[in-house]
């Protein structure tokens, strides 16, 4: 799980601020990045390529449907395709999410609602949006958790907010992303993974650290993601202090992402999408509706005139959702049977 913040003190100190009421009742959160800084919102190359020697591309492919080798692919640009990856959201929300999901409880939401700019079979689209909508949380002692609105944006998007936040805030500061949480008393603003949070209001909370583990540690000071997994490893059942993003927690947080990027793909329905995470099933498809998607969009100019060739295709939307929720893989992949 990409979500190295979870092992620093930044996500701490916002949980502390927010569980001691330090900016109010939630009910709105915006989080961004700058992301992708690869290419998406491709279609497939028909160019052949040979296979490096180096590279053993069965092993690569894994359980995706087997395409011929291309350098597009790998390294790195393996994020920008449907078969191999989740685009920007599925890539960054695990990082820049984090301290939201965790500070306010969130588990999962009833519904969620994606757009984004053209989008196609083979690749994410260049830049998106996705609002979830969760309902309310058991309240903690100092403060209440209201049913709560979460949006997102990547490709260069973010979120409109001039009369609230500081002329000139840079809100790429840290060069990943961040997130804004619009409270009934004030606004607390963060980077990626909870660091260099601080209030609108310019107030500093007055909260005795009790989560941190170093108080007043910036960044990774008390150790990084793989030294905390490697000390819960080391130390004895009896004594052992669970790792901080263990699957209890991790498990269902990527499960949430998930539904954003799910959200993206049946965009073209136009509708929010109702959710019901103990079924993982998406309540109000019905078997009858169809999803239009783009399969491949040419664009020549010729003779000075524009001309366009787009190719879209039909699918069954109930069947489209159900295999994005539970992939077919190829012959020899399979996982356990969920329950």
């Amino acid at each position: 799980m990409g979500n190295q913040g979870n092992s620093g003190d930044g996500v701490r100190q916002i949980c502390e601020w927010i569980w001691n009421g330090e900016i109010g009742e939630i009910k709105e959160v915006h989080a961004w990045t700058d992301r992708p800084i690869w290419p998406q919102g491709l279609q497939r190359p028909t160019q052949l390529m040979k296979t490096p020697k180096t590279l053993d591309w069965d092993l690569f492919i894994g359980p995706a449907p087997m395409r011929p080798y291309h350098e597009i692919y790998t390294p790195w640009n393996w994020r920008g395709w449907w078969d191999f990856g989740t685009g920007a959201f599925g890539d960054m929300a695990c990082h820049v999410l984090d301290p939201v999901y965790q500070s306010l409880k969130l588990g999962y939401p009833d519904k969620v609602r994606g757009s984004s700019t053209s989008i196609n079979t083979e690749s994410p689209p260049m830049a998106e949006t996705v609002e979830f909508s969760f309902p309310a949380r058991e309240n903690l002692p100092k403060v209440a958790m209201p049913a709560v609105k979460v949006y997102w944006y990547d490709g260069g998007l973010y979120p409109n907010m001039s009369e609230l936040l500081p002329e000139g805030e840079n809100l790429m500061a840290d060069g990943l992303g961040g997130c804004i949480f619009i409270g009934s008393k004030d606004t607390l603003i963060c980077g990626c993974g909870g660091f260099n949070s601080r209030l609108v209001s310019g107030r500093k909370p007055d909260v005795k650290p009790y989560l941190r583990r170093i108080p007043g540690a910036i960044g990774y000071v008390d150790g990084p993601h793989e030294q905390d997994w490697i000390r819960a490893c080391k130390e004895s059942p009896e004594n052992r202090i669970e790792g901080t993003s263990n699957f209890a927690y991790s498990g269902p947080f990527n499960e949430m992402v998930l539904l954003g990027v799910l959200a993206i793909r049946l965009q073209g329905l136009n509708k929010s999408l109702k959710w019901n995470a103990e079924k993982m099933q998406i309540t109000n498809i019905s078997p009858n509706e169809e999803l239009k998607i783009i399969t491949s969009n040419e664009f020549k100019v010729i003779d000075g005139h524009p001309h366009f060739n787009k190719q879209s295709l039909n699918f069954n939307a109930m069947k489209c959702a159900d295999e994005y929720i539970r992939h077919t893989y190829r012959n020899g992949w399979n996982l356990p049977a969920m329950v």
